[in-house]
């Protein structure tokens, strides 16, 4: 049984950092595809950014400001974000698949069928 537990959401002030946390289990985080995503209210959920076992993507909106990384020995998966933005209020989510070609390209939710309950990132001016 597959479970992904997210940690270290919370309020922050523009400018601020937090790094998000992904327990799994049922996986291995070094082999699956794995990503983070994120959807604020009335919107749809935005892929953030992917952890292959061979490399990692950003989107545009976050690249040079949120780093994807992993700890094998712990097997969790990380989002160190820093410089927030009021644009990043949303909730995170961690998701994982099975890794194959396709998790080279950028995949959106879809892609993904193991999902974890969300943690609340808050930003404020």
């Amino acid at each position: 049984q597959v479970q992904l537990v997210e940690s270290g959401g919370g309020s922050v002030q523009a400018g601020g950092s937090l790094r998000l946390s992904c327990a799994a289990s049922g996986v291995t985080v070094s082999s699956t595809c794995m990503g983070w995503f994120r959807q604020a209210p009335g919107k749809e959920r935005e892929r953030v950014a992917i952890s292959s076992p061979l490399s990692w993507t950003y989107a545009d909106s976050v690249k040079g400001r949120f780093t994807i990384s992993r700890d094998n020995a712990k097997n969790t998966l990380y989002l160190q974000m820093n410089s927030l933005k009021l644009e990043d209020t949303a909730t995170y989510y961690c998701a994982a698949r099975e890794s194959d070609w396709r998790c080279y390209t950028a995949p959106n939710s879809n892609y993904f069928n193991y999902w974890g309950q969300g943690t609340q990132v808050t930003v404020s001016s």
